[in-house]
């Protein structure tokens, strides 16, 4: 990105900051805490069931549950596609979500299965890592993109130290898939392996779809948290500048050719996602200059709706009918 495009897009964020409204900062979400990693099984489905990978003795990143939901009729005589979806817990059930409200995946995908919207599918819930949720999901090449001292906050403070976003990726590509591949009746190719997150998730998402553009045929960001930093930190301290134009300096460059990808981001306008809207309009320019139209991107904003599992389940059905639709 040259500098007038980098100063254009800092004057653009400055200036429609000034439109986010002035809210109080209420308790905002944040990771469950690593007593969830003690749950005794697997979630429930009442549309089909859910089977638990062994941990996976990865070289990469630490070990965490992953959740595999099939369909009620699965049959190794069919083929899949697969959806792989970060935040794992807060996919399926309740009792292991965020404030208690799940995504209710499976239901949407069993919805649009039926329907015929999409082909047969299975999803990959990846549990975070609690701790290690903002060093794995943060994508580590946005911040070369950013000045030295926000870097340096950024892996220090937000990321305890390292940012290990490359090897949560080699991770999912390199050591999960493979095993999911052996082990289900998946269609393996790019044009059938979609990937969705919810606000760190979403930027993980964008960012596996840039680096594994050959793995990922779509990546999807609900509320995507293109501010970067922890939530906790508050209101004041979250908005900024930096990491916004970091990550649209890297998509810039970055985001594969238009035509063989789908690209998906989405925001509320509560009080963090209304902090989204400088950069998600930019994203929506840098889609449009990579050449992306209509029919491989989508960049709507959801009035009404705020920054939690509830919302984003309401709208993951048309979400997962743009991303993962016949051609």
């Amino acid at each position: 990105m040259t500098y007038l495009h980098r100063m254009t897009l800092a004057l653009a964020v400055c200036a429609l900051w000034q439109l986010a409204p002035a809210q109080p900062v209420s308790a905002p979400p944040a990771p469950p805490a690593l007593a969830a990693f003690a749950a005794p099984a697997p979630p429930q489905s009442s549309v089909g069931r859910i089977e638990r990978i062994a941990p996976i003795d990865s070289q990469h990143v630490g070990a965490r549950f992953v959740d595999v939901w099939l369909p009620a009729d699965y049959s190794p005589a069919k083929r899949y596609q697969v959806l792989y979806m970060h935040d794992g817990q807060n996919l399926f059930e309740g009792r292991y979500a965020f404030g208690g409200k799940s995504w209710q995946a499976d239901l949407a995908v069993n919805r649009l299965v039926r329907a015929g919207s999409i082909a047969d599918t299975i999803i990959v819930g990846i549990w975070n890592s609690g701790v290690e949720r903002y060093a794995e999901y943060y994508p580590e090449k946005f911040l070369a993109f950013a000045p030295e001292a926000a870097r340096r906050e950024y892996v220090e403070v937000a990321s305890n130290g390292s940012s290990k976003a490359d090897a949560y990726l080699r991770f999912i590509v390199e050591e999960l898939k493979p095993v999911i591949d052996r082990r289900f009746a998946t269609r393996p190719g790019p044009e059938s392996t979609f990937v969705v997150g919810s606000s760190m998730g979403g930027l993980i998402s964008l960012y596996a779809l840039c680096e594994y553009p050959q793995v990922f045929g779509g990546a999807a960001g609900l509320s995507t948290h293109w501010v970067g930093r922890p939530t906790a930190w508050g209101r004041e301290r979250v908005r900024n500048a930096a990491l916004p134009l970091a990550a649209l300096g890297y998509l810039s460059q970055k985001l594969p050719p238009a035509g063989r990808h789908r690209v998906y981001t989405d925001r509320g306008d509560d009080w963090l996602d209304s902090l989204y809207a400088p950069a998600h309009l930019m994203a929506a320019e840098v889609l449009r200059e990579r050449g992306y139209t209509a029919a491989d991107a989508m960049t709507p904003l959801f009035p009404g709706t705020g920054h939690n599992e509830a919302d984003w389940a309401v709208r993951l059905a048309g979400v997962l009918q743009f991303l993962m639709a016949p051609r």
